[in-house]
């Protein structure tokens, strides 16, 4: 494996989601919604203006869970199965570049393209909000930052692996979309729905474990354990035990969701 090879593709996906101002759109899309969320979250309640960083980070972790995994699905979905489609795959693998490095190439590219605009939206919504935070403040907001960018990265992962699973361009943005719906949305309903079912028969830390199977919730644990006010918005604080609300280990579970589609598109991955 050559890195020089994986560099080259993945600054060419980068340059791409440049030259075509997705980075830029993307980044202003997170950057009036935290804005909006930040300042007008708590207008239903009569009171209009920065609260705290705790209630602003529990109103954008709402926001991000819907937000991200869509946008890094709708990145990803055609990363492979694209090229496959335009005829330019077999072209490509006849060079002096392999699966692996190809597949790496598209998928760092991609990433750095979804990094740069969640920063940069995120970033202006810090640096306006600087003043009346204090340190500790800005800590949680950054953790919020890299939390934020893990649950990106792991979902287009996903969208990675869906690109090389799906045969064309359409069947893939069906798979995303399904993809999104059931991480989203369906997954917790399950859960939900099994817990009420079976009259909290299985309301035990067995239960709780089924939430690493879901990225989503993973980032939800990571925040909702990070400050103490955020526990107290979520009822999944209460349900979800002590040993779930380490940030390294819960880091390291993004992390795993990151690196697994990966090896799996990679085993997958035929011309």
């Amino acid at each position: 494996m050559q890195v020089r090879q994986i560099l080259t593709v993945a600054g060419k996906e980068f340059r791409d989601r440049i030259r075509n101002r997705w980075v830029l759109a993307v980044a202003m899309v997170f950057a009036v919604f935290s804005l909006v969320i930040a300042y007008f979250g708590s207008a239903q309640q009569g009171v209009v203006g920065f609260r705290s960083i705790e209630i602003t980070i529990a109103s954008l972790v709402s926001l991000v869970i819907y937000l991200i995994p869509l946008i890094a699905l709708l990145l990803g979905f055609d990363a492979i199965v694209g090229e496959r489609e335009r005829g330019s795959l077999d072209l490509l693998l006849s060079m002096p570049i392999t699966r692996l490095e190809l597949l790496l190439g598209k998928y760092l590219g991609l990433s750095a393209a979804l990094t740069a605009s969640m920063l940069g939206g995120f970033g202006v919504v810090m640096a306006l909000l600087f003043p009346h935070i204090d340190s500790r403040g800005l800590y949680h907001f950054v953790g919020f930052m890299l939390s934020s960018v893990l649950l990106g990265l792991a979902f287009l992962s996903v969208a990675v692996l869906l690109s090389v699973v799906a045969r064309d361009r359409t069947r893939a943005s069906g798979l995303a979309i399904a993809a999104w719906f059931f991480f989203v949305l369906v997954f917790d309903l399950l859960m939900l729905g099994v817990l009420v079912g079976t009259g909290g028969k299985y309301a035990g830390d067995a239960f709780t474990w089924l939430l690493l199977l879901n990225p989503a919730d993973v980032f939800r644990i990571l925040n909702v354990f990070s400050l103490e006010d955020v526990r107290t918005l979520y009822g999944l604080a209460s349900i979800v035990p002590p040993a779930l609300g380490d940030p390294a280990a819960m880091g390291g579970v993004m992390v795993a969701w990151i690196v697994f589609p990966l090896v799996l598109a990679k085993w997958r991955f035929k011309p």
